[in-house]
């Protein structure tokens, strides 16, 4: 059993057990989280698309911590010109643990 959620802007396949880092959610850590937007649930027999959210599948999620991610490297070069810039970023996560796909 799997389903397709969107949380922010971004959309995560995910199955009972799954671990994923999304965008920065306002959630303490250590606390439960509900996730409505659920876009696709398929179990093994039926394969449900919502238009464009279902609204009778839910998703339990539990938050883990909240990690920065990897640093990215932004330069720019200009030849001839004796200009460069770097910039660099580090996008603020949220790890969640999903723990139930209930689907009524």
């Amino acid at each position: 059993m799997y389903a397709i959620i969107q949380v922010g802007s971004s959309q995560y396949k995910v199955s009972e057990g799954d671990t994923i880092a999304t965008n920065r959610l306002a959630q303490e850590a250590g606390k439960t989280c509900t996730i409505d937007e659920v876009l696709l649930f398929a179990d093994g027999k039926d394969i449900r698309v919502g238009q464009p959210h279902l609204k009778d599948v839910k998703v339990t999620a539990q938050v883990l911590d909240h990690p920065r991610g990897d640093k990215t490297i932004a330069f720019k070069y200009r030849k001839r010109k004796a200009s460069q810039t770097t910039r660099g970023h580090r996008q603020d996560l949220t790890t969640l643990n999903i723990t139930k796909i209930a689907a009524t």
